[in-house]
């Protein structure tokens, strides 16, 4: 079964502010098994445009990533991030191929 991913592109205006997000994250991801691939780091942008930060989480499959992303202590998170930053974020379903 192909495994699930988020990739996220966003920008931070507070990091401060940002970083109770990223506390508060933690359980719902480790709840749902998330594992981090990429996380922020350098970036060479080489065509059209981007955000600040990418942000790659892979999941067991599509519908762990998508029932993290649903879920009650998730959406809490996210209502932390909000305030503080502007996003672009998919989930979607790897190559099984």
């Amino acid at each position: 079964m192909p495994k699930g991913y988020w990739v996220a592109h966003v920008d931070v205006d507070d990091m401060e502010r940002y970083k109770d997000y990223i506390a508060a994250n933690a359980a719902p991801f480790a709840e749902f098994g998330a594992r981090f691939l990429v996380r922020g780091g350098p970036k060479e942008v080489r065509e059209g445009q981007t955000r600040a930060r990418t942000v790659v989480i892979e999941f067991k499959d599509f519908a762990t990533a998508k029932a993290c992303y649903d879920s009650v202590s998730y959406q809490q998170a996210k209502a932390l991030r909000d305030p503080v930053s502007t996003g672009d974020m998919e989930i979607v379903e790897g190559y099984g191929g």
